[in-house]
């Protein structure tokens, strides 16, 4: 029987589960970046469901340090894509 490296990350469901939340976020980043309506709230949904996720699992370190990475840029594309849309539409506020 192998054994596993002890570097080597399982395929436990958590994991899996961490993957998918990463995708999505990014997914949701080139949403925003193509100008999707309502992607800078699909944006802040999949990263508050990372950041859930991540305060939920046992070892999730790496999953925060890459939140506390891709967090202020996610956050400062929807702060833009609101504001492009507050001086497009004045009246929509």
């Amino acid at each position: 029987m192998t054994q596993r490296k002890s570097g080597a990350k399982p395929n436990t469901p958590s994991r899996k589960q961490a993957v998918h939340l990463k995708d999505e976020v990014y997914r949701q980043m080139m949403r925003l970046e193509v100008g999707r309506p309502g992607a800078e709230m699909g944006l802040a949904i999949s990263l508050v469901r990372a950041w859930q996720a991540a305060g939920s699992q046992a070892e999730s370190s790496e999953e925060r340090d890459w939140l506390k990475k891709i967090s202020p840029i996610c956050l400062q594309m929807i702060e833009t894509a609101l504001n492009a849309y507050n001086i497009a539409c004045p009246g929509a506020q």
